[in-house]
């Protein structure tokens, strides 16, 4: 590999970590969790989704893959209740529909809230794979 395209994956990656907090501690981050969150998510589609049933090799749901992430405002209301982050996001992954017997591609979307707590997760409605700006 060239040193500038691993200087540049190293970027890449670098980008992608959680933010530290002014006192270094990247737990206190404001998206500090999130992707366990996203991760878990990925659990419950493949335990849930009608296009991840299948038990045969070639048949089971795959290539999950988070498509975009947007960040929604946290109102006053929202900050007095404890939320301190709302961010929606669409996972794709592909899939097989076993009525049509065929591979199928699936998308989801959710809203994530962060609390004191942790965070949590909501369906959300359909979102631009582009953005995840809400489609109206």
């Amino acid at each position: 590999m060239r040193p500038a395209a691993a200087l540049a994956a190293l970027l890449i990656l670098g980008a992608c970590s959680p933010a530290a907090t002014p006192t270094g501690d990247p737990s206190q981050a404001k998206f500090a969790g999130l992707d366990a969150a996203e991760l878990q998510w990925r659990k419950d589609i493949l335990a849930n989704d009608k296009l991840c049933k299948s038990t045969v090799d070639e048949q089971k749901c795959a290539k999950f893959e988070v498509a975009c992430k947007s960040e929604r405002e946290v109102t006053a209301a929202d900050q007095a209740k404890g939320v301190t982050a709302h961010v929606v996001a669409m996972m794709t992954f592909d899939g097989f529909d076993p009525n049509f017997k065929q591979s199928q591609s699936g998308t989801r979307a959710a809203e994530f809230t962060k609390t004191t707590k942790g965070w949590t997760r909501a369906e959300h409605g359909p979102v631009y794979m582009q953005s995840c700006g809400d489609m109206k």
